[in-house]
């Protein structure tokens, strides 16, 4: 509906132009809202007061000229000027009547656009270090970047889920490590185990693997390994490494690293799977490292003297992109840091030819952001062209008590037990009901019970209660036919609210999609679900005469889609029976 209207005042506009009235313009964005208040139309533009000044003309004068220039529409039966220049549109009577033909005939794709048409979007999201199971933080993220992938899908927009697997590095070292040390426990060595190493129950699990397959083949004598270690925890996280790798030999820690990384990542993929999470991508940081992209990345910075040498680290003139101080990219040991790879990473993201790259972060890596965009600049490609999302942290209540997390102590709530415990449709809604920037916390009583005053419960309850109501009619015997129905008979204002607000749906497609908000299709369900129940409260169905009957219930089928659809955005399911 909103379309159609945009595409009557491009018309009008084209008419001005050829009168010579407005120069041409290859590209003129058509502005257009719901009217705010009652009386002003249904839809409000100020285009008018956008062009006035290079028409050289009072805004009200070109207002005018565009509504005497209005096609004749039997869609929009009046057009006025209002204030200092804003144009307000009133749709003919029957306009909303007719919608529930136009969404049952859609179908799944009322609501769907051509507005993001031609423009591929890579949305990277997650991308978890592969160092424990994925917590009810990653959910968070999760949850939103694969419904923001859904809606830019649904707008138009060829969106592709890309997950960055950060199977290199330190933190995979101290995995690895992890792993060999419970595994020397379980050849029967005394391991005093560092408290900075990963301490959860899943170390314990691939340590297990490890002696089933390959029994005593890596055991060595753990008192040596562990004696003489430097009090600073992270020194002695880095000492018992350097050990572990002169040990084991490069086979031998190679084959660790490799079943841990391949174990937590396939747990990771399983996890995402169960919450309806699914990447068309998996991208290896490895890769990069091996093909070589991240050593010519390096080159490239130092032939354009973005790089300097102090002492024998590699420092990247961050500052002189807006960073706040410059950052190393090689230490002095020779190894890469994890700026380095995600210098080549970015760098490959736009070679592969999109045309917006999008990454859903955690909160806390809000400083990680401007050295990420000043690395683009000093390879020559436009900072605008990526667009970084911050993700706080959910906070978890069980009993009233909130729930501590720590990675590597193994004292946290995974994303799989939250799934467990709420089920995956709760955990994605009330995810979905907050901007990712909003800190929130997750009560589980809430997300668990029956009422109204849960959210998901109370937008699947409207879907399950309409189809219902089409049960009854099964079992009643009562023959209907949708396509009979005569929708000029919805003339009572919880049926005008409904229609609505149903018109309303396509509309907060595209705004979801270009602001990169999926919560406002939430918000919207959320309105929605009150408007039906409203009007199911207040107003019989069955029991009403035939063909007011079939009128409502034509009605009430087409909130049924709409609900089916906007939920299917969030990845959440329309039950048909609660």
């Amino acid at each position: 509906m909103r379309n159609e209207v945009c595409q009557l005042l491009r018309d009008a506009l084209a008419s001005l132009i050829r009168q010579g009235v407005l120069p041409a313009s290859a590209d003129i964005p058509i502005q257009l809202e719901r009217a705010r208040k009652a009386g002003y139309g249904d839809y409000a533009s100020n285009l008018a007061m956008v062009l006035a000044k290079g028409a050289g003309l009072k805004p009200r004068d070109l207002a005018e000229q565009l509504c005497a220039n209005f096609p004749a529409s039997s869609l929009v039966v009046r057009s006025e000027v209002a204030g200092p220049g804003f144009i307000n549109l009133f749709l003919a009577a029957d306009a909303y009547q007719q919608l529930p033909v136009q969404i049952r005939t859609q179908g799944e794709a009322y609501g769907t656009s051509r507005d993001g048409a031609g423009q591929r979007v890579m949305v990277e999201f997650v991308s978890a270090n592969p160092t424990g199971p994925l917590h009810v933080g990653h959910g968070r993220g999760a949850a939103y970047g694969d419904a923001l992938a859904r809606v830019l899908r649904a707008a138009g927009y060829d969106a592709v889920s890309e997950y960055y697997i950060n199977d290199a590095g330190r933190q995979m070292d101290i995995l690895a490590l992890s792993v060999w040390l419970r595994y020397l426990e379980l050849s029967g060595e005394t391991v005093s185990f560092p408290p900075a190493a990963y301490q959860g129950d899943y170390v314990f699990d691939i340590a297990a693997t490890l002696h089933r397959e390959d029994s005593e083949k890596y055991r060595s004598d753990a008192t040596a390994l562990l004696s003489s270690l430097p009090d600073d925890d992270d020194q002695a996280l880095d000492t018992l490494i350097s050990r572990a790798r002169s040990v084991l030999g490069d086979p031998g820690f190679v084959r660790v690293h490799t079943l841990a990384s391949e174990t937590l990542v396939a747990d990771i993929r399983a996890d995402l799977t169960g919450f309806g999470v699914e990447f068309q991508t998996w991208y290896s940081e490895r890769s990069l490292i091996d093909s070589g992209a991240v050593q010519r990345a390096i080159d490239d910075l130092k032939e354009g003297d973005f790089l300097y040498q102090e002492g024998d680290a590699w420092w990247f003139r961050s500052s002189n992109f807006g960073d706040e101080k410059d950052r190393v990219v090689l230490r002095a040991n020779g190894n890469h840091t994890y700026f380095a790879t995600d210098i080549a990473y970015h760098r490959d993201k736009i070679a592969r030819g999109f045309d917006h790259v999008i990454n859903i972060w955690g909160a806390d890596h809000h400083g990680y952001i401007k050295r990420v965009k000043a690395s683009l600049s000093a390879l020559g490609i436009d900072q605008a062209v990526l667009t970084v999302l911050l993700v706080q942290f959910a906070i978890l209540y069980r009993g009233g008590e909130k729930v501590s997390m720590s990675t590597r102590s193994g004292d946290f709530v995974t994303l799989r037990e939250l799934r467990e415990d709420v089920g995956r449709d709760a955990a994605r809604f009330f995810y979905a009901l907050r901007k990712p920037d909003q800190h929130m916390d997750f009560d589980l009583d809430l997300a668990k019970s029956q009422s109204s005053d849960n959210p998901v419960y109370y937008v699947q309850y409207a879907h399950a209660r309409i189809c219902s109501v089409f049960r009854q009619l099964d079992e009643k015997g009562i023959q209907i036919n949708l396509a009979e129905a005569n929708h000029g008979l919805l003339i009572e204002p919880r049926e005008s609210d409904l229609l609505h607000k149903l018109s309303r749906y396509p509309e907060i497609v595209e705004s979801a999609a270009r602001a990169y908000e999926p919560h406002q299709v939430a918000y919207y369900l959320r309105e929605l679900a009150n408007d039906f129940h409203t009007y199911y409260n207040a107003h019989p169905f069955i029991a009403a005469e035939p063909d007011l009957r079939l009128a409502r219930l034509s009605l009430i089928d087409a909130a049924r889609q709409v609900l089916a659809n906007a939920l299917a955005l969030l990845g959440v399911t329309a039950p048909e029976r609660m």
